[in-house]
This record gives C-alpha cells, structure tokens and sequence, in this order.
C-alpha cells in the first residue's frame, strides 16, 4: 500500500481536539454572557468559526456540550456520592438518601447554568429526554436502590421507580428553580420538604 495514500490520522485527531475545544470555549463564553437558555447551537458555532456540521457531528444538541463542559464535574460528583454511601453504610437508608439530597442540591446549587442546559432539550416530549439524561439515570437508579431498602426495612409498599420518577421531577430545573426563585426557599429549606415529603 503507498503510505502518501494513507490519510493523516494524527493530524485529524489534533484538528478534531481542536474544534471541541473551540466549539468548548465559544460556548462557555456565550453562556457567562446570555445564559445557557437564550444560546442557540448556531450561534456557538459561529463564535467557534466551525461549521454547524461540525458542531453536530460532535454534540447532537445543547444537552450533549453541557454534559460534556462539566463531564468531570460530574463524575467527581458521583465519586462523592460512592463514598457517601460506602462510608455510611451503616446508618439507615432513610438518612443515607438525605445525604445524597443535600449533595445534589449543593451540586445544582454551584453548577446551575451548565445543569439547565444538560436539562435542556429541544424535543416535543422535554420531560422524557430529561429524566434520559446519564445525571438523572444515574440519580434514578440510586434513588430506587434506597428506596427499596427502606421498603424492606419500615415493611412499607410504595413503588419505588414511581417515588424516584417524583423525587427527580422536584431536583429539576423547572420546579427547583421555581422553589428558589418565586417561593424564596433555600437550598436547605428546599432539602427539609423534600425529607419530609419522600423519606
């Protein structure tokens, strides 16, 4: 095979990086300005100088490139909850469920604009590709898995994929924005009724 035939894989590799990274950096800058909400893909790739392709061949939609801005955040934040959970296996799952509240409140709290845009969707059925998202997902199975501890302990028969579907719904940005920002609750009110409402 003739090598001058063989196309440049480093150099597509490097461009590619490249490209995310601008597409990274057009993005964060145009939501420090305007919000994540008033941010059109376009509009990131204009101030990116790529093409819309390119932007959509590498985030389908505005959820994507937020996931992707805090990625690390994320996964530090889980990290947290695991060893939450390993260091307090001991005490009941009642409490151990309010813990993982109070860090996810204190979570949405610090990352707010980049998590209403992993929130965000432009799809008729918004609820469903939100509660799809890998954050939700993976509250969601951590929410049932304590639920169904607490079934097992208090005797009880609530449906815990139900309670979790509920539990999320009042962690998303509209209601919990709503709860902050209309019903002037705090981060630590907000933890006290969701306690008292699900635990």
């Amino acid at each position: 095979m003739n090598n001058s035939n063989t196309p440049p894989i480093r150099s597509e590799r490097r461009d590619a990086a490249e490209n995310r990274q601008r597409i990274l950096d057009a993005a964060i800058n145009l939501f420090k300005q305007n919000g994540v909400e008033q941010v059109s893909m376009n509009q990131i790739a204009n101030e990116a100088h790529v093409g819309s392709g390119t932007l959509y061949r590498r985030y389908r939609n505005k959820s994507e490139l937020c996931l992707d801005l805090i990625k690390d955040t994320v996964d530090l934040f889980f990290d947290n909850i695991g060893t939450y959970l390993e260091q307090n296996q001991s005490i009941p799952p009642s409490e151990r469920l309010k813990g993982v509240l109070s860090l996810f409140i204190c979570f949405r709290e610090k990352k707010s604009q980049l998590l209403i845009g992993v929130e965000y969707s432009s799809s008729i059925n918004q609820l469903s590709a939100r509660m799809q998202s890998p954050i939700f997902n993976e509250l969601h199975q951590l929410f049932v898995g304590l639920f169904n501890e607490m079934n097992a302990i208090e005797q009880n028969h609530f449906d815990s994929v139900f309670r979790a579907d509920m539990l999320l719904t009042a962690l998303s940005k509209d209601y919990y924005s709503f709860e902050r920002e209309v019903r002037c609750y705090s981060p630590e009110m907000i933890l006290e009724q969701l306690s008292l409402l699900f635990i």
